[in-house]
């Protein structure tokens, strides 16, 4: 029987049981449908006693704003959207949001409602968030803002917008990255931090390399493909997604003027995984489930990992510790007992003028610990023996209250959902000091080891061959005291005692199989003599300064189809950690040779038109390509300042030059960003059928017009030196520069 059908006979024997003078059961048919969502599920009710009487014990909310507070938390969350990319393409996306698609919501009505025009975000810079009371309801089913809805739709598809929580934009702001930081982001997934920290490596567009990296990392590899995902799309060379537990993420090492040393980071993030008590106004099934106890069992793994990003950061360093939890247990407690163990190697930075605008309370400095049946308990000395296992002493305040004072918690920010309406939020910012007191044990010159180690064997990997290896075990005994040279001798032992061929990364460790396992190939990187190089070379005319010892391939046997770029800062990382992880990179081509430079009407036409001929292209166009023998080509808009109503962003895309034709390879929803950027909106009925056509009807896609599209001509697409791009290939994320 149908789901409908079923829904039927269930109405039906409901109207039978029905009392007498309800006619036709209407009166119960609307209560239950002003009551119930679509499909017939009861609404939760967003009340929660004990939530209740747990923060207002607490004193999160200033005095006479409960009312507000949860007010704030029973509304619907505000839709947020931020723009992404790099600095000249987000100006030209926010250029194109207000004085297009936002005017055209000046006065507009919709039953009967007027419609608010999207408002910046008061404390993002240059106004790059924005956020709407507009529901998805609303924007789906009125007329008058199909457009607008389509542009958000396509946009976010692409990876122009993100549709990202205004208080999750906080932590990269607050963490203060400039090129040149090695970045570590410890628990990544989904990525839509990642990628703003991406975007504030490449802060200077004509730096294509710089010095800085982001290393992200997630504990479950699924997630780690969303990372996958988010960042492919930000072309980086400076990207790397690692698949590790982040509470025993190993050390990575680096090669320094020849000797090893063990990599430490500038800037680490540490956005824990969290009971997310903060999100009740977007995940309404909180209501329902929240209790205390989900924050006594995160509690330590939220400590564990605080305390591994402690120890990666480097001396003068900024770590930001965040949650999406209201809860002092996840928060203060955490950053309180990190402090105290760190024995003034950490302290708290006053952040409280970074960034102007933003509303915000001062961290607390007393709390209790409440049990999930209502057991309060004010410090350690109070709780059961029998409770030991579920409450630790690491969750109360410090006793001391000169030790109390010191530590500043006053300067740990919590967002309040009314406020400026947002969803509740925490966020503190440490500078490490000096070294973690159980790292200061001076360590053992190499060398003076009396006997030589015997070589630590590698455990089975996981599915990605990031997990429990050989070196990331001496990690474990970071606690016990053992010093940095030391960990690299054993790491140095092992390598040297193994059969690694220079240059490759890999083959990974031996594996058991596995059910859901992952077959990973190695990294491996061209060899000054290699070949393959010297073609391309010349095909492209790539400068003398092309840093080719940087070019990755995936096989060490067999066609090299595809190639990968990273930045020479990655490869160092890479090198010399081959057997601790697998990354994800991409390919930044520099090319001197087989560029076209294209008019804006000619990006138009390439961009409607599947293969139009070089006879419909501009004389100037035609006249470069013309002599070029077949084969790939990069097609470039560059901007006229001196006509500023059009595309003030440069455009460089792929193509493909026929016999007779041209060509790009730009995906679908790229295709549609690239016109709405030049004022020309896609129709909706014909984007569903994958045509471009443009409400100016601009051009229509008409037969293919050149015969290199057969089989046999993708082949040896594929197999020319264009086919240095990446491509969808997700196991590794890279994509190809726009």
């Amino acid at each position: 029987m149908g789901r409908r059908a079923r829904c039927r006979r269930l109405q039906q024997q409901q109207q039978q049981r029905r009392p007498e003078g309800t006619e036709d059961g209407a009166e119960g048919a609307g209560k239950r449908h002003d009551a119930g969502w679509e499909g017939g599920y009861p609404e939760i009710v967003k009340e929660n006693k004990l939530f209740e009487h747990y923060y207002q014990e607490l004193k999160i909310v200033p005095e006479g704003e409960w009312d507000q507070f949860m007010e704030a938390l029973r509304e619907p969350l505000p839709a947020t959207l931020r723009i992404t990319g790099y600095k000249s393409h987000a100006k030209e996306i926010l250029h194109c949001l207000k004085n297009k698609y936002f005017k055209e919501l000046e006065d507009l009505e919709v039953d009967g409602q007027k419609v608010e025009v999207p408002q910046p975000l008061s404390w993002y810079p240059e106004e790059l968030a924005w956020h709407t009371n507009l529901s998805r309801k609303i924007l789906r089913k009125s007329p008058q803002l199909e457009k607008f809805h389509q542009f958000l739709v396509s946009e976010t598809e692409s990876g122009n917008i993100s549709r990202q929580e205004a208080v999750s934009m906080i932590p990269p702001l607050l963490l203060n990255a400039h090129p040149h930081h090695k970045i570590l982001d410890m628990c990544a997934a989904p990525g839509s931090k990642t990628t703003q920290l991406i975007e504030m490596l490449h802060a200077d567009m004509n730096v294509p390399f710089p010095e800085g990296f982001v290393i992200a990392n997630d504990v479950d590899n699924k997630r780690c493909y969303l990372l996958v995902h988010q960042a492919k799309r930000l072309s980086s060379p400076c990207i790397m997604v690692v698949n590790h537990d982040a509470s025993s993420i190993p050390r990575l090492m680096i090669d320094v003027n020849g000797k090893k040393e063990v990599l430490f980071y500038d800037r680490i993030l540490c956005d824990v995984p969290c009971s997310g008590d903060g999100t009740m106004r977007k995940n309404i099934d909180v209501w329902k489930k929240w209790t205390t106890l989900n924050s006594l069992q995160l509690h330590g793994l939220q400590l564990r990992i605080a305390t591994r990003g402690a120890e990666q950061l480097v001396e003068g360093g900024r770590m930001v510790y965040s949650t999406c939890s209201l809860n002092p247990i996840e928060d203060e407690a955490v950053i309180a007992s990190l402090l105290e163990k760190s024995e003034g190697a950490l302290e708290l930075a006053d952040v409280s003028s970074e960034l102007p605008g933003l509303k915000w309370m001062p961290g607390l400095t007393q709390w209790k610990v409440m049990t999930k049946d209502g057991q309060w308990f004010a410090e350690w000395d109070e709780v059961p023996h029998s409770r030991h296992t579920q409450i630790r002493p690491t969750m109360f305040p410090p006793k001391d209250p000169e030790k109390l004072q010191a530590m500043h918690l006053e300067r740990c920010l919590r967002i309040l959902p009314h406020h400026q309406n947002t969803g509740g939020f925490f966020v503190a910012v440490l500078v490490k000091k000096s070294s973690m007191p159980w790292n200061k044990r001076p360590p053992k010159l190499q060398g003076e080891s009396a006997k030589p180690r015997d070589p630590v064997q590698s455990s089975p990997a996981g599915p990605t061959g990031e997990k429990a290896v050989g070196p990331s075990e001496l990690e474990r005994k970071l606690d016990t005291g053992i010093g940095d040279a030391e960990i690299i001798q054993r790491t140095e032992d092992l390598e040297n005692n193994g059969n690694k061929k220079d240059g490759v990364c890999g083959p990974p460790p031996s594996k058991k199989m596995k059910l859901f396992g992952f077959k990973e190939d190695p990294f491996v990187f061209i060899p000054e003599d290699d070949p393959l190089f010297p073609p391309i070379q010349k095909f492209y005319a790539l400068d003398p300064s092309f840093p080719r010892m940087n070019l990755l391939t995936r096989t060490t046997e067999g066609k090299k189809r595809q190639l990968y770029m990273v930045s020479k800062e990655l490869r160092n990382v890479l090198l010399n950690n081959s057997e601790r992880m697998k990354g994800i990179y991409t390919l930044y081509p520099f090319i001197n040779s087989r560029i076209i430079t294209v008019s804006l009407e000619d990006v138009k036409i390439l961009l409607t038109q599947e293969n139009p001929f070089l006879r419909k292209l501009s004389s100037e166009t035609y006249i470069q390509a013309k002599d070029l023998a077949k084969g790939s080509v990069v097609l470039k808009y560059e901007p006229d300042p001196t006509k500023p109503d059009t595309l003030q962003c440069p455009i460089v895309l792929c193509g493909w030059r026929g016999k007779a034709s041209m060509r790009t390879f730009v995906p679908k929803n790229e295709r549609l960003h690239y016109l709405r950027m030049m004022g020309l909106e896609v129709l909706a009925e014909k984007r569903k059928e994958g045509t471009a056509v443009t409400d100016e009807s601009a051009a229509t896609s008409g037969p293919l017009e050149d015969d290199e599209v057969s089989a046999d001509q993708r082949a040896e697409q594929a197999a020319s030196p264009d086919a240095t791009s990446t491509g969808s290939d997700s196991a590794e994320g890279a994509t190809v520069p726009r």
